[in-house]
């Protein structure tokens, strides 16, 4: 269900999963074949070259291989090492927050999960996330604010007050509520890699471009970059001797990456301009945008294949180049 000022946009439809961070990572860990070495440690040095790559793991000697893959996120460490930089394209870009809560006392909430969005621009609230994941119900915040504002330390630490008090229709829609736990946040940069196309080293996903957790981009751009190496490039790649520059530089210009990585970018923007800005071309973009909703929903209902087409007319599908 989805709910802006306490009157309902839409609903979801399409499956959703609940799960943990460290429990999907475990989950794909454990579907490793037996054939494959996992080593747990600290990379603390990287050699690259256009033959064989090294690296040393405290403790635990080195690893040689032909190709390296960085999937290290937003750390910068073992990139500079390499001699790749990053460009700020939007500094403090968001602030997420992550908590878990349980309905207060012996009632039950409304709905299974829900999105709540911002009510005013003045508060820099994109949308709050709320689904089950295991045995508690996990609420994800994100915003467009300082990470300085008076308003961010109060929700750490009064985030069941906080919230009441900025999203006034919260608790009519969804019921009440009680926090379990600590508030964790993180706060959001977006930057491009640069000087990347080197011998030997390839970047994934938030190694490459930072994804604004917002927009919701970061899997599927992480997967969109897995799925064009294993498929197109790395056999290519493996086919002839070497690793050189000139062979990873197909990566970086892939057509299907490239428009994923754009697209990144483009709704990162968007979010954000959608949530806080106050001119006039953004207060219509915001009024059409919700009322579209409102529209396909009413739409949806009458005639769930009519409500497709026209979906499908406004969406035009991104298609992976083979």
């Amino acid at each position: 269900v989805n709910i802006r000022k306490g009157r309902l946009l839409d609903r979801t439809h399409a499956r959703h999963f609940g799960i943990f961070y460290d429990d999907l990572v475990g989950a794909m860990r454990a579907e490793l074949p037996e054939n494959v070495r996992f080593i747990a440690g600290r990379v603390n040095a990287l050699e690259a070259g256009a033959d064989r790559q090294r690296v040393s793991i405290l403790g635990q000697g080195d690893v040689t291989a032909r190709l390296l893959v960085l999937a290290t996120g937003m750390g910068d460490i073992l990139k500079r090492d390499l001699g790749i930089e990053r460009r700020f394209v939007h500094q403090r870009q968001s602030l997420t927050f992550g908590f878990n809560i349980r309905p207060a006392g012996d009632s039950t909430f409304r709905h299974p999960a829900l999105t709540y969005y911002g009510e005013r621009t003045s508060d820099g609230i994109d949308y709050l996330n709320l689904f089950p994941a295991a045995d508690v119900t996990r609420a994800n915040l994100f915003v467009f604010r300082d990470h300085r504002d008076p308003w961010v330390k109060a929700l750490r630490e009064r985030p069941r007050e906080t919230l009441i008090d900025t999203l006034p229709g919260l608790v009519k829609a969804f019921g009440d509520f009680e926090v379990m736990d600590k508030v964790e946040s993180w706060l959001t940069d977006i930057t491009v890699a640069e000087n990347c196309v080197k011998d030997g080293v390839v970047l994934i996903g938030d190694a490459y471009q930072t994804s604004c957790p917002a927009a919701g981009t970061g899997v599927s751009r992480l997967l969109t970059d897995v799925e064009r190496l294993c498929k197109v490039h790395v056999p290519q790649w493996m086919a002839s001797p070497g690793m050189a520059a000139a062979k990873i530089a197909s990566f970086y210009g892939d057509p299907a990456k490239r428009a994923m990585d754009a697209r990144g970018l483009h709704l990162a923007d968007f979010r954000r301009r959608l949530t806080i800005e106050n001119d006039l071309r953004w207060r219509a973009w915001r009024q059409l945008h919700f009322s579209r909703r409102r529209i396909m929903h009413g739409i949806n209902r009458l005639s769930p294949s009519f409500a497709a087409r026209l979906r499908g007319l406004s969406r035009p599908r991104l298609e992976a180049a083979t």
